[in-house]
């Protein structure tokens, strides 16, 4: 399907009255016209809130929807059509946008403390996690109305979902937790819109051909999540060998493992580390016919542009982050619940050791789930078209 046509039927699909499976757990907030969502984590993280901030902006659609995010919020989110309007950077706010014990400023996070409270908000959500510390951020809001989640040694707010660490899918359990503020109307999976500049940059680094696109993602956050390297690149080699152009993509600390698929492919790659930012992968994405990768955030950002994707998970994270649809997201799930090294359970005894819970997983696994997304889902290489105009989004400066 070309790129063009695939964002315009994303487009009807965003504005389409698809609703929750959740009823609405509590009335919605009247008179609302400034909403504070806290939710400062990473990509994967915040694409699976997609659909619950898009219930927001569906029950107050005159309201003012501000994400409590981190600076690659920001820079991802201005200029891009979706239910945030506004994205207010944190500074260090222990226990919310850095580790607990992490060095502070309390002057810094006083001012934006008291920035945010003169907005006045109606709404605050909390989406961040438990609430150990959350909560009580949010609480100094002063909102009208605060809801969240709420672990048992969390401070409770006014409404409350339990939070429940058991994988859950995490974008169902946000999507529960808006309806405390009376939001039920969103789509399942997440949908995101492209810029302009999206395609632009990632057509500067790869420029588009008539040959079709795959994309490899050997990094992920943990190397319990990594598959090797070298099967990644028997991947690489399978589909260069029937004209695709493989791009291994890592950030710039995963340099090593992008530089290790591209040693280990007997036929040319494109290594990518550091070169995009994460809305210039979005373009490339946009365009790829398929992308094979370990659990992490790109994964999540092709499920949101349609992109059909195969990903690598463990058992035990495929539930909570793991595709909700199936037409164009295949799962290649490791069972092994122990450490190789160890023997410890790792589902149940923390382990230190640095070592792949996936490699189990056989290269000829993901290669037919890799085949039936390839020959059934077809994107467009060479189309570089934004998409429907985007209106703009305003960002605060810190």
């Amino acid at each position: 399907m070309p790129l063009q046509a695939r964002v315009l039927l994303l487009g009807m699909a965003m504005s389409s009255d698809a609703h929750s499976p959740f009823p609405p757990a509590g009335g919605r907030l009247p008179d609302v016209r400034q909403i504070a969502v806290l939710r400062a984590n990473a990509v994967g993280d915040f694409i699976v809130t997609l659909p619950a901030l898009t219930a927001l902006k569906r029950a107050y659609p005159h309201a003012e929807l501000v994400l409590l995010g981190k600076r690659w919020h920001a820079d991802f989110l201005r200029e891009r059509s979706g239910p945030v309007d506004q994205v207010i950077e944190l500074p260090a706010v222990p226990g919310v946008s850095v580790d607990p014990n992490a060095p502070f400023e309390p002057g810094a996070v006083q001012a934006l403390v008291d920035r945010l409270r003169a907005r006045r908000f109606d709404l605050a959500v909390q989406l961040h996690g438990g609430g150990r510390y959350s909560n009580p951020f949010v609480r100094r809001l002063g909102a009208r109305l605060s809801v969240g989640l709420c672990a048992p040694d969390a401070e409770p707010l006014d409404r409350n979902l339990p939070y429940v660490d058991d994988h859950h899918p995490v974008s169902l359990q946000l999507l529960e937790c808006v309806g405390l503020a009376g939001a039920t109307s969103a789509p399942l999976e997440p949908q995101l819109a492209l810029r302009p500049g999206d395609v632009a940059e990632a057509a500067a680094v790869v420029p588009p051909t008539p040959a079709p696109l795959l994309v490899l993602q050997p990094g992920a956050s943990h190397a319990q999540k990594r598959w090797a390297p070298e099967r990644f690149a028997a991947v690489g080699d399978a589909f260069a060998e029937r004209g695709a152009v493989v791009a291994v993509h890592g950030s710039a600390p995963e340099s090593a493992l992008t530089s290790a698929v591209c040693r280990a492919m007997r036929q040319p790659a494109i290594d990518l580390a550091g070169r995009l930012s994460v809305g210039g992968l979005a373009g490339l994405l946009a365009r790829a016919r398929l992308l094979v990768s370990n659990d992490t955030g790109p994964v999540h950002l092709a499920r949101a542009l349609g992109t059909p994707t195969v990903a690598i998970f463990w058992v035990a994270n495929v539930r909570s982050f793991g595709p909700l649809s199936t037409r164009t997201q295949r799962v290649a799930t490791s069972w092994r619940m122990n450490c190789p090294l160890c023997g410890r359970n790792a589902m149940t005894d923390a382990c230190p050791h640095e070592v792949s819970l996936v490699d189990d997983v056989p290269v000829q696994a993901v290669l037919e789930l890799a085949d039936s997304l390839w020959d059934d889902c077809p994107g467009d290489q060479g189309s570089t078209s934004p998409g429907p105009e985007n209106t703009e989004l305003q960002v605060a400066d810190q």
